[in-house]
């Protein structure tokens, strides 16, 4: 017999932890950080996520480990694509990554951007 898995409400914060494989620090201090990840607490004051917590947490897992974003730049980031009834707005997050990516399709590596930026200051410099 399959194993039905039943969609829970509200999630522990020990459980978002396992999920996402962060560790709850990290969730209490995005907390701080980010003031669309504000999940309710309960009446022992342990904090309960909702799907949409969730949802917002992953995408500041994927700001700021995949994508590499500073603490500050995923909060402007995040300022974009979350509406402000804390949802993410529909295709925001395309939108988004679409703005990231170079000619080809592909994401553009770091390097190319910063040679970019150096060739620009080099030419800047000689006109001085």
């Amino acid at each position: 017999m399959k194993d039905l898995q039943i969609k829970k409400l509200y999630y522990s914060i020990s459980e978002v932890s396992k999920m996402l494989g962060l560790e709850q620090y990290v969730l209490r201090y995005w907390e701080t950080e980010f003031e669309q990840l504000r999940p309710q607490k309960n009446r022992a004051g342990n904090r309960i996520y909702t799907e949409k917590d969730i949802e917002i947490v992953k995408l500041i897992k994927r700001l700021t480990r995949e994508d590499r974003y500073t603490i500050e730049g995923a909060r402007q980031v995040m300022g974009t694509l979350v509406a402000e009834n804390g949802t993410l707005r529909e295709g925001a997050l395309e939108e988004h990554l679409r703005q990231m990516k170079g000619g080809n399709g592909e994401q553009q590596p770091v390097n190319d951007t910063l040679q970019a930026l150096r060739t620009a200051l080099v030419e800047l410099r000689s006109k001085l």
